[in-house]
């Protein structure tokens, strides 16, 4: 049986994958990736929670909740980059200071 230690572990693993790929990549894509498996390594934790929670599935629902937030903010930062694009021609996030007007 899978113990609660080892989602634990897993979410562990993908939140700092998350975290270097937010630092380290130079691509506004990549680094909505990074957010979004961060995202999900909370999702995991919630769930994992959940499962060993028997009078109520409180971690699930707001799984579900956060599930709906992380779709629609990844809808927004996608009109934000494209946006950005289509005014500097490139969506290096270190060039976002020329968005000032």
């Amino acid at each position: 049986m899978i113990s609660l230690q080892h989602f634990l572990f897993i979410a562990a693993i993908l939140f700092c994958l998350g975290i270097y790929a937010v630092i380290t990549r130079k691509n506004a894509i990549q680094v909505l990736i990074g957010i979004e498996l961060m995202i999900n390594a909370s999702i995991l934790n919630l769930v994992a929670f959940a499962r060993y929670d028997v009078v109520n599935n409180n971690g699930q629902l707001f799984a579900l909740f956060v599930i709906v937030l992380a779709a629609a903010s990844v809808a927004v930062g996608l009109v934000i980059i494209l946006n950005f694009f289509k005014r500097v021609k490139t969506i290096d996030p270190n060039k976002a200071n020329s968005l000032r007007g």
